[in-house]
């Protein structure tokens, strides 16, 4: 399969990449600085440079590709939110998907007939900054908070692609826990100066998924023909922040005893703290009911595989 990725360099992108083409699949990894072919590895790898916000040459690769993985966007925590940031977090996401989006839908079909595939990301922001204990399925409505208005436009984004016929399929990817960037480093870092405890109340829900399962998920996703529409890509056991961090500091045998105010993360990040402080207890229903099978569906297990060399 001829399959066009965006967001290669992030650490979703990087990972799926690999193991598409460990598989034998043709990537195309979208980057808006040049690459050399064995960037990711060996396998059939033809780098484009194009920014996906920003109409180009590479639009028209599309046209050849059997399937899209959309990753790219603004990162939701690189910056203090202010009106301005927030259209920013908006467009790079809505912009990019209306492009690829539209080109898909000039040509949804493959070479044998069937259609083409669009992975086209999302987020469990969708159902608010902070959702409580409610669980929260696929089908659950979205909010109306700066985070849900950004995911639902992003969704709506990729409706030209569906309405032509292309399988859309939305991952709402909760929190990627990787030791080498996102989230988990800066949750570590204090544990290790013996200084980690729980985020505000620590009641709120942390929608966890293993790197490993976020990228099987999405192979996974590419691969099911009777996948479509949202998926919630996290982990089927989520835990409250007080939770996870009484387990992150047993795995790093550190003690979790030093809270973190939520004034003191607001006045430490604005706006953005709401999603720090905040969270989602989303459950991954319809990937359970089409048959994926998490590698790691325990916490405990998943930061010992991640982390085990670190604790001590």
């Amino acid at each position: 399969m001829q399959i066009l990725v965006t967001g290669a360099t992030g650490l979703i992108g990087r990972r799926l990449i690999a193991r598409l083409l460990a598989r034998g699949d043709t990537v195309l990894p979208l980057s808006r600085k040049a690459l050399f072919p064995g960037a990711f590895g060996p396998g059939s790898c033809e780098p484009l440079l194009g920014d996906p916000t920003q109409a180009g040459p590479w639009l028209d690769t599309i046209s050849t590709c059997e399937a899209v993985v959309h990753l790219a966007g603004e990162p939701i925590l690189g910056k203090r939110w202010n009106d301005a940031v927030l259209k920013e977090l908006l467009d790079s996401r809505v912009n990019s998907t209306t492009l690829i989006a539209e080109a898909l839908a000039k040509n949804p079909h493959r070479a044998d007939g069937s259609v083409k595939v669009f992975i086209s990301g999302s987020a469990v922001g969708y159902y608010g900054a902070d959702s409580g204990d409610a669980e929260q399925l696929e089908s659950s409505p979205p909010a109306s908070d700066a985070m849900a208005n950004i995911c639902v436009g992003w969704e709506a984004a990729a409706k030209p692609a569906e309405v032509a016929g292309v399988r859309v399929v939305h991952p709402r990817t909760g929190i990627v826990l990787d030791p080498a960037g996102g989230a988990l480093p800066k949750m570590v870092k204090p544990f290790k100066l013996f200084a980690g405890g729980r985020i505000g109340s620590g009641k709120q829900y942390v929608p966890w998924i293993h790197r490993d399962d976020m990228t099987a998920l999405l192979m996974f996703l590419l691969d099911h023909a009777k996948c479509h529409g949202a998926f919630n890509a996290c982990g089927p056991n989520p835990v409250t922040n007080s939770e996870f961090s009484a387990v992150l500091g047993k795995v790093l045998h550190r003690p979790n005893w030093l809270p973190v105010p939520r004034f003191a993360v607001r006045i430490m990040l604005g706006k953005v703290a709401d999603v720090v402080v905040g969270g989602q207890r989303a459950i991954p229903a319809k990937a359970l009911a089409a048959g994926f099978a998490f590698r790691f569906p325990d916490l405990e297990l998943a930061l010992r595989d991640l982390l085990g060399s670190q604790g001590g």
